[in-house]
């Protein structure tokens, strides 16, 4: 047991003194550098600032076609680029400025079209893809729809 001890003992004394070298000689200044570019780019990001992500158009009746505006302003520090929108259904259609740079300060409009499909309560969400920090923005719209006046009702009737 005492030889086991000392034979440790040897090996991690060895060890230690084998990691003699300086951590500072082994930096390589150029990727530091290429480090520190990278860092600093990084920083530059459009960032999608909405006035209101979010829009209630009320009480509509069903089939009734209703259209909204999403106003946004590019409050980062670098160009804004909205590459796609897709709506969860096919009854919500998003229109936006695809693939024209929005400078940083500038503001920019997503239309919304619903149409008035659905009963009761309805939330549709709109996502829009831009190279932002996220990648994605998320934009609702709700309503509560109205069946049409003599229109015979959806689902099981007693």
């Amino acid at each position: 047991m005492n030889k086991t001890s000392v034979i440790l003992s040897v090996l991690a004394l060895s060890a230690l003194v084998s990691c003699k070298e300086k951590a500072s000689e082994k930096i390589n200044t150029e990727n530091v550098e290429m480090a520190t570019e990278r860092d600093e780019a990084s920083k530059n990001m459009p960032v999608m600032t909405f006035e209101a992500s979010e829009f209630d158009f009320g009480t509509i009746e069903q089939g009734a076609p209703q259209e909204t505006t999403f106003v946004f302003t590019n409050t980062g520090n670098a160009p804004l680029i909205i590459t796609n929108t897709a709506a969860s259904c096919g009854c919500t259609v998003p229109q936006a400025p695809l693939n024209q740079p929005i400078a940083p300060g500038e503001k920019g409009e997503i239309k919304v079209n619903f149409n008035g499909s659905g009963s009761g309560q309805v939330t549709k969400t709109v996502t829009v893809r831009a190279n932002t920090a996220t990648g994605a923005e998320m934009l609702r719209i709700k309503a509560f729809v109205n069946p049409k006046t003599g229109a015979t009702p959806v689902g099981p009737v007693k």
